[in-house]
């Protein structure tokens, strides 16, 4: 089985707000983004997340596609739809001295998101033989995606950059996981 996971094109987020959960615009001009994509359209089933940054792009395709609550990104709770500047000190500083465990007011730390990705993940994985899946979801999933197959520490995965639109190929034959591709 072949697994494709692409990002979401570039948002519109002049101020720097942070936000995961919440629906924030594609820049104007998207369609030129997704026209610039690479597509295949050979998919056996096509999964997005429900934020609309991401069904955009499957109804651009004009694909028949459902949706997982599982594949949103991270919920920042309080903080979403705030600039990163005006989050407080007291705050924020904790959520960076330890991104994985300490959550915003009302949102989800890191290991939370992990379990409700890598729930989804296995399901994937472990279901009737599939050839070719799309996700259609966000870089901090994809992230996670790529922590589980490449088996290194969780407190590592910013080290990867998932750029907007690109493509990450993941493969599942005889049992084991491999990145064939990332960033396409």
């Amino acid at each position: 089985m072949e697994i494709h996971l692409i990002r979401h094109t570039e948002v519109e987020n002049p101020d720097g707000l942070c936000y995961g959960f919440a629906e924030v615009p594609l820049r104007k001009g998207y369609l030129k983004d997704f026209e610039a994509l690479t597509w295949e359209d050979c998919f056996d089933c096509i999964i997005s997340s429900p934020s609309r940054r991401c069904t955009l792009l499957a109804e651009y395709f004009q694909q028949h596609y459902t949706t997982d609550e599982r594949l949103r990104e991270m919920n920042f709770g309080s903080w979403e739809m705030k600039p990163w500047t005006e989050i407080p000190a007291t705050e924020i500083n904790p959520w960076y001295e330890d991104f994985i465990n300490v959550k915003a007011t009302g949102g989800e730390n890191l290991l939370a998101m992990q379990s409700r990705v890598l729930d989804f993940w296995n399901e994937l994985i472990t279901a009737e033989e599939k050839h070719k899946v799309l996700l259609i979801t966000h870089a901090g999933v994809i992230r996670l995606i790529l922590q589980t197959v490449l088996q290194f520490p969780v407190e590592n995965i910013f080290n990867i950059q998932i750029g907007y639109g690109k493509r990450t190929v993941i493969e599942l034959k005889d049992g084991y996981l491999s990145v064939k591709s990332l960033n396409l």
